[in-house]
């Protein structure tokens, strides 16, 4: 069953999952526009928007265990999946920025003020430099040290999930299910660097 699905896997085109991924954006915008996600559009906007982004984080943190535990192999779509993530924070961010808040020095002042926003920032100026390099000319440039570098993405992660979990009112099962998976990802490869290493 695995090397069946191994073998599909090998013969999707990435672009495909590019392209597959990026739908979601202007289906929500739609739903927003029609009035399909309810009396408060621009904040549902903003949730799906955000929790696609982690959804996708998230995933591509499990395809390293994946291969390693299960023997499912989906390593040649890390790149687009870590990029249709940042793709999804960007929106998540512009949505927040020019439909929510518009104000610019409104903006600057809920990113010093308001520490969700401020967790959530700090995510998103992890991911920058990792969507800049996630490209083979990086890989080349780089070295060993594109490897480190791209370790970022296990902070970046964290941190959308903490945000996510300091945005909503009281304690809701969704962000801390979130979490416990990121918490469960990392203790997973914390666990084979040690077998590695033993």
């Amino acid at each position: 069953m695995v090397d069946r699905f191994n073998a599909l896997a090998r013969r999707l085109p990435t672009w495909a999952v590019y392209l597959i991924g990026v739908l979601p954006a202007p289906w929500f915008l739609y739903l927003g526009a029609t009035g399909g996600l309810g009396v408060e559009p621009i904040k549902a906007l903003e949730h799906e928007l955000g929790a696609l982004a982690l959804q996708l984080l998230i995933f591509g943190l499990c395809i390293t265990p994946l291969r390693r535990f299960a023997g499912v192999n989906l390593i040649k779509f890390r790149r687009a999946i870590g990029l249709l993530a940042f793709f999804y924070v960007f929106l998540h961010l512009l949505v927040w920025a020019i439909l929510d808040v518009q104000v610019l020095s409104q903006i600057w002042a809920d990113i010093v003020k308001r520490p969700y926003i401020t967790v959530g920032m700090l995510g998103f100026a992890m991911l920058i430099p990792l969507a800049v390099t996630s490209n083979n000319w990086s890989v080349r440039r780089l070295g060993p040290t594109w490897r480190k570098l791209h370790k970022l993405t296990y902070v970046a992660t964290v941190l959308g999930g903490v945000h996510y979990l300091m945005l909503v009112k009281g304690w809701q099962l969704e962000p801390l299910i979130y979490l416990l998976v990121i918490a469960a990802i990392l203790s997973l490869r914390v666990k084979f660097q040690n077998l590695r290493h033993a």
